[in-house]
């Protein structure tokens, strides 16, 4: 084989190569770090920012313990609002449960369903007129 023939198959390929890499790149699961919402969110953070404040200003972060079985939001005074189980590695698993607090200022879900891992935590409420918000990582 002369070198003529060597080079011309050597580019053909890495002209195969560069074609496969470009179809498993298309055909991949799309990124999940990137939100479709985005721009609602950039304008809607005012609120969000607004909301994490009064909850430190107040004091009013919850107490999150979490297992295998249930995880358990205390709160300071009763609250009403939504929590959001969000799963950084598939968007398809993320929870949004409408809650209000029991006699206890408790709100318990339970964590059987869910998958094992990290999750974050996400907790809107609002008590005696106001709201607040509030996240945090937790481990299941």
């Amino acid at each position: 084989m002369n070198w003529g023939t060597k080079i011309v198959l050597g580019l053909a390929t890495f002209m195969i190569f560069i074609v496969v890499l470009g179809l498993i790149m298309f055909n991949s699961k799309k990124d999940a770090l990137v939100d479709n919402d985005y721009y609602e969110k950039g304008i809607n953070y005012n609120k969000v920012y607004n909301r994490k404040e009064q909850t430190n200003t107040d004091h009013a972060r919850p107490e999150v313990s979490a297992n295998q079985e249930m995880i358990i939001v205390k709160f300071v005074h009763n609250a009403k609002g939504t929590a959001r189980l969000m799963r950084t590695s598939d968007k398809e698993l993320d929870k949004t449960i409408p809650f209000e607090s029991n006699i206890n200022r408790q709100l318990i879900i339970p964590a059987r369903n869910l998958k094992k891992g990290s999750w974050r935590l996400i907790i809107e409420w609002v008590s005696d007129e106001k709201s607040y918000m509030y996240e945090q990582e937790i481990t299941l």
